[in-house]
């Protein structure tokens, strides 16, 4: 078949790789290339650094509905198009424009978990399995109609960084196997029930301070999920304190975000059910370190508090 293909991060690179494999990739649709890091240098999107091996026209269109991409697209008549966290909506002209439609991979079992962070919030939610999703793309964020669905274990290990690495693999295989019931012209299509739908909206660093008065397992969910970005923090003091790695225990006692003790194994803190033993943490603009050693350099001692109540709840011994 010939294939448009549209995406941008690194989840999209093994769907691209999948797709121009066994058919024709005709171009390849991308944001525009951004500044970023201290030095503010120009970045190209993953997806435009894979692009460039296959030797096709790359477009990085600021907006997607203007009539003249339109127009631009439609000079290739594919047959189909293949949408994987591109990161604009999809207009209905171009919906409308390949023989097969616009082809999408979404990284939940739909229609649970719609929006544009469906692996971050399954873990947060303690969810035990998730999955990939391929459809046929409508009007509406993720409503439109399954093709296929396969699905994935969370493992109590996971972080929303090594679940997204297996799901974007097994995206790609459910892409590639979509794309010939395609061309075999024997793909589903079964409409989403609408009424179980759950979502996932988009994250930011705001979303990410930890809320100590939740239950010990929400908060390690919590973590889970925010890691590697935008990654769960607190405060201690006045400092910022990023919290990568952490289990939920059962000891009780303490108030929500009362350190309770601190050894080799961790920093034991108080939640509102339960209690978290913080494994790893990291200062602004310092190294990830094992919490026993951060505890060490931020003189941390038991009966101190991390998050909103330190600044005034600090104890004395």
């Amino acid at each position: 078949m010939r294939i448009i293909f549209m995406g941008t991060p690194e989840f999209a690179v093994p769907s691209l790789d999948a797709a121009a494999r066994r058919h024709q990739l005709l171009a390849v649709v991308t944001q525009p290339d951004r500044r970023s890091g201290r030095g503010q240098k120009l970045q190209f999107s993953p997806v435009k650094e894979r692009a460039l091996q296959y030797q096709v026209p790359i477009y990085q269109p600021e907006k997607v509905n203007t009539p003249g991409f339109l127009e631009e697209m439609a000079k290739y008549e594919p047959d189909a198009i293949i949408v994987v966290a591109f990161g604009h909506k999809i207009p209905k002209a171009m919906l409308e424009l390949p023989s097969h439609g616009c082809i999408n991979v979404h990284a939940s079992l739909l229609p649970k978990y719609r929006g544009a962070a469906p692996i971050h919030h399954a873990i947060m939610n303690g969810e035990r399995v998730t999955g990939v999703t391929t459809m046929y793309l409508s009007e509406g964020w993720d409503e439109g109609d399954l093709i296929l669905q396969a699905e994935e274990p969370i493992l109590p290990t996971d972080t929303a960084g090594t679940l997204h690495d297996r799901l974007a693999l097994k995206g790609a295989a459910l892409l590639a196997e979509t794309l010939d019931l395609l061309n075999a012209g024997t793909a589903p299509r079964v409409p989403q029930d609408h009424q179980q739908a759950t979502y996932a909206p988009k994250l930011s660093k705001a979303d990410a301070e930890i809320d100590w008065r939740q239950s010990a397992e929400n908060i390690a969910n919590f973590v889970r999920g925010l890691n590697p970005w935008p990654t769960a923090y607190t405060s201690f003091h006045t400092e910022m304190i990023k919290v990568w790695e952490a289990l939920p225990l059962g000891h009780e006692g303490g108030s929500p975000g009362e350190i309770m003790s601190i050894s080799p194994e961790g920093i034991l803190v108080a939640a509102g059910e339960g209690s978290l033993l913080v494994k790893k943490l990291q200062r602004q603009g310092a190294r990830i370190l094992d919490a026993y050693d951060a505890a060490n350099g931020l003189r941390l001692r038991k009966g101190q508090w991390f998050g909103s109540k330190t600044r005034d709840n600090v104890k004395t011994t």
